[in-house]
């Protein structure tokens, strides 16, 4: 069903409450709806939250504004990230889920990866499929015992390897016990990242 918690529309898909529920941000282009065949896939019977971006950018929906490709407005994705938090709890309580495992793609990947930053704690876990840093700063708390997956790709067009190995990095400083693979594909998904998304959810 499609619902409206304040000023983001999302989907939202009961689940088995024995497995953690699954937040699912889609990358530029996106909606409510496009990751939630993945979520199915790579986390079967997990409860879905799927939120659509606020922001437009030539009509396409986004989490938070860039300057440029590869450029991001970092007051715009620390209000954008801020407001999303607020969802996500709201949503918990509407909802009675758990905190969620964010699951990002592209643009949703670099705004999970933002809640990590500015919200410790917010997220059970985080897997991040063609992540950037999203800010200039450090976390601002710890994110000890916080399962974060990576998955880059190694020809990526748009996102260079420096800068994926750059978060994971920064996370991992930060305590998150990090999984980073770098896979032989450019920025779109395939099967593989299918395949370790499930297995990496399958063990939290």
């Amino acid at each position: 069903m499609s619902t409206t918690l304040p000023a983001f529309i999302h989907r939202f898909e009961p689940g088995d409450a024995g497995r953690p529920p699954l937040l699912l941000l889609h990358g530029t282009g996106g909606d409510e709806n496009d990751l939630v065949p993945l979520g199915r896939m790579v986390a079967p019977g997990s409860a879905l939250l799927s939120p659509r971006g606020q922001v437009l950018e030539h009509g396409a929906p986004r989490f938070f504004r860039r300057l440029e490709e590869g450029v991001f407005d970092h007051e715009d994705v620390r209000r954008r990230a801020d407001e999303l938090a607020e969802f996500v709890r709201d949503a918990q309580a509407r909802h009675g889920i758990a905190a969620p495992v964010a699951l990002g793609f592209s643009n949703g990947a670099n705004i999970a990866a933002a809640l990590l930053f500015r919200h410790p704690g917010l997220l059970a876990g985080a897997a991040l499929l063609r992540a950037m840093v999203p800010l200039p700063e450090a976390p601002e708390g710890s994110l000890a015992g916080t399962p974060v997956l990576m998955l880059s790709g190694t020809m990526d067009p748009i996102i260079p390897l420096a800068n994926s190995r750059r978060l994971a990095q920064g996370l991992g400083e930060a305590g998150a016990a990090v999984t980073a693979r770098e896979l032989p594909l450019g920025h779109g998904l395939s099967q593989m990242d299918v395949n370790l998304a499930r297995e990496w959810l399958a063990a939290l």
